[in-house]
């Protein structure tokens, strides 16, 4: 996509390319270590434990270190845009709205979920009574970083139309939708999992199609 960039001396493009290189691997980096985490620990079962629940027990560090690794990329992202997109709908908008999708990514691997439903093996197979504080600074955490991603897509949309570029106005329409979708209680873990994967793409794509644009 055209991103009007002023020229840059090229080791101000190298750098840009390498902040925008770190955000497309944010995603990737984290479902790799997410799935290959799901299918080697014991008694994790997405369809009943949020991703978030692999932060939990004795090996809870992997997944703690994974929401901050891809945080700090998304942080790289979000830099990475700001130097990019220099006019136009979102120049000023998006790199915020993204920064805080990184930011969140880390306090959600600071600041933990609470183990329940089993998982990790040894835990009573139920809710927990009392989340705390650390649970809810993480749920809190999480909702306003995935809340930021889909504004980010919603000003992506409008910069889109106001260039008649159909295609990735309904693209960028359709992840917005997608992460305002209210949960339900019964398939939240696999909601939460698709929310992610839908939320990691669209940064994985902008930088990607960024970084081309350079």
């Amino acid at each position: 996509m055209a991103t009007y960039a002023i020229p840059a001396a090229p080791s101000t493009h190298r750098s840009s390319g390498r902040l925008l290189l770190a955000g497309a691997l944010a995603g990737p980096i984290f479902f790799a270590s997410a799935i290959a985490q799901m299918l080697t620990r014991q008694g994790f079962d997405l369809t009943r434990h949020p991703i978030s629940q692999l932060a939990t027990g004795e090996l809870g560090w992997v997944q703690r270190a994974t929401f901050v690794a891809a945080g700090v990329g998304v942080l790289a992202l979000a830099v990475g845009v700001r130097r990019t997109l220099t006019e136009g709908v979102g120049r000023r908008a998006l790199p915020i709205l993204i920064g805080i999708f990184g930011a969140g990514l880390i306090a959600a691997g600071l600041f933990t979920a609470d183990p329940e439903y089993g998982f990790p093996v040894g835990t009573p197979d139920g809710p927990v009574a009392h989340m705390s504080w650390h649970s809810v600074v993480h749920s809190v955490a999480a909702a306003v970083a995935f809340t930021a991603v889909a504004i980010a897509a919603i000003v992506l949309t409008v910069r889109y139309i106001r260039r008649r570029a159909a295609l990735p106005a309904v693209a960028n329409g359709a992840v917005a939708l997608v992460l305002l979708l209210p949960m339900s209680p019964e398939q939240m873990s696999l909601q939460i999992a698709a929310t992610g994967l839908v939320a990691f793409t669209w940064t994985t794509v902008l930088a990607v199609r960024l970084r081309r644009a350079a």
